[in-house]
């Protein structure tokens, strides 16, 4: 699977865990032989593949394709061109040089027959015996190979093996006359085909992949770890990290060793937090925990919504406060009004000089839409130390210390607390008045959030407890407190 991975994606996986040291000298030595440095980035590939097949229900395989204006697109169609150039003129010799030819139906027979399944055996006698190459280079050495009918026979044994999206790609192979192209376009559609089967082959086992997907990534992190102990060094920084700002939140000493924090924190609470602490992750620490690794990509996609939502919610409740209840109440109004913020505020939010610019536009705007509210009901427009007001209040928001965006922050943080802390048939905790503006986009961020905790839980949960039980106990404690479970 990670073969057929390589040469069907643009990307190879980035969200790999960094198994190397960072700090070792500069010039030392290898610690590990090459081939035991491939056996770990094997194994790290297998998991990362399994994890995003299992986690990932759109996960699909994509024909490899390099941007054309690359200097790796524009190697791949010189080096194509040069190929088929080479072909056209062997084709075009008197008599015609059949040998690269031959070549290439051998691959097409090969890649037709990896498309066969096992019940397709009446398909395989025919594919043996009309592409048969011992016959087809009898024919070669007797001037009388008609590749124009071996063609049409491989159209339309694709036909009979392609998905239904390949159909009118099939059908257009029958309108080609040219023997070089036809044969380029056949291999470009069997990749298609090859990339279909493969898609077909993950949906088919995702289902039995569930079933041991738990079992099977904490087997292959285990792996991980005996050949690279230092795997967990980044995972014990982010409990502890998470284990001070559980104490400061509980009222206790932010230092794990202290006696009185000891007691007021609870290793669950401890790990909710750190999962939390994810989605305001700096993407300037390098430090990523290695167990949420391959799942990094979709919390910065979750983090981000998260920063929008709290945003988006921070603006309606400054322009309530100053324009009343009066317009808020009015048919649409508030739903029009968010979609302003939404188009303003997207992408904004990455970079702070971006969301200080946008911020100012969109307190322009929403005056304008509050504004012709008003004066639509008959009422006069806000007074302009009211508009200076709500403009400062809103152009303001860029700052990470806000009041109002800290607040909404918090409340936002606890709803996804109490979304952890709750069962799985029950993660619907009361929403505080102000989110409830944003309740179904907020339910759904906490429930694609709770799923990837849930499963990181279930299969790295036995990692986190040995470090969670020394972080929370001193030495010589931990020992007590396991005995006296």
């Amino acid at each position: 699977m990670p073969n057929q991975g390589d040469k069907a994606t643009d990307d190879s996986p980035t969200d790999l865990p960094c198994l190397e040291k960072l700090d070792s000298p500069t010039g030392s030595p290898p610690t590990a032989s090459l081939s035991s440095l491939m056996e770990l980035e094997n194994c790290v590939s297998n998991l990362s593949l399994a994890h995003e097949i299992v986690v990932n229900r759109d996960f699909c395989f994509k024909p490899r394709s390099p941007p054309t204006d690359s200097l790796e697109g524009r190697v791949t169609e010189i080096v194509h061109r040069a190929f088929w150039d080479s072909l056209q003129e062997q084709l075009n010799c008197d008599p015609p040089n059949y040998n690269h030819a031959v070549i290439l139906l051998q691959e097409v027979k090969t890649m037709l027959q990896s498309l066969l399944l096992p019940g397709h055996v009446r398909l395989q006698s025919q594919l043996d015996e009309v592409l048969d190459m011992e016959l087809i280079r009898q024919e070669v050495d007797h001037g009388v190979l008609d590749l124009h009918r071996l063609a049409g026979y491989i159209i339309n044994t694709m036909a009979s093996l392609c998905a239904p999206v390949r159909d009118p790609e099939v059908r257009a192979l029958r309108d080609l006359k040219d023997p070089v192209e036809l044969l380029r376009n056949i291999f470009r559609v069997l990749g298609l085909m090859k990339t279909d089967m493969v898609n077909f082959t993950i949906q088919t086992l995702r289902p039995h992949l569930l079933q041991q997907a738990v079992q099977y990534e904490r087997a292959k992190f285990q792996q991980i770890l005996d050949k690279q102990p230092a795997s967990l060094d980044n995972i014990t920084a982010w409990l502890k990290a998470a284990v001070s700002e559980e104490a400061v939140a509980a009222g206790a000493p932010p230092d794990p060793s202290s006696p009185d924090s000891r007691g007021s924190v609870s290793a669950t609470a401890v790990l909710n937090r750190a999962y939390i602490r994810l989605l305001h992750w700096d993407p300037q620490d390098q430090k990523y925990p290695e167990t949420v690794l391959m799942d990094q990509a979709r919390l910065d996609a979750l983090g981000q919504w998260l920063q929008m939502l709290v945003l988006e919610v921070s603006v309606l409740l400054l322009t309530n406060a100053q324009c009343g209840s009066a317009v808020f109440s009015l048919q649409g109004f508030v739903g029009k009004l968010r979609q302003s913020v939404t188009a303003l505020l997207e992408g904004s939010h990455t970079r702070e000089a971006d969301l200080k610019g946008a911020l100012v536009g969109l307190g322009e705007t929403v005056l304008q839409q509050v504004n012709e509210a008003l004066i639509g009901q008959g009422e006069a427009a806000l007074p302009q130390v009211s508009q200076d007001l709500l403009r400062g209040q809103i152009s303001d928001l860029w700052r990470n210390n806000n009041p109002v965006r800290t607040l909404i922050g918090e409340r936002v943080q606890g709803f996804l607390q109490a979304m952890l802390q709750g069962s799985p048939a029950k993660r619907s905790p009361e929403l505080p008045a102000p989110l409830r503006l944003v309740s179904t986009e907020l339910a759904q961020l906490g429930t694609a959030f709770g799923q990837i905790v849930h499963f990181n839980q279930m299969v790295f949960g036995p990692f986190y407890a040995p470090i969670l039980r020394k972080l929370l106990f001193p030495p010589g404690e931990a020992e007590a407190g396991e005995d006296s479970r």
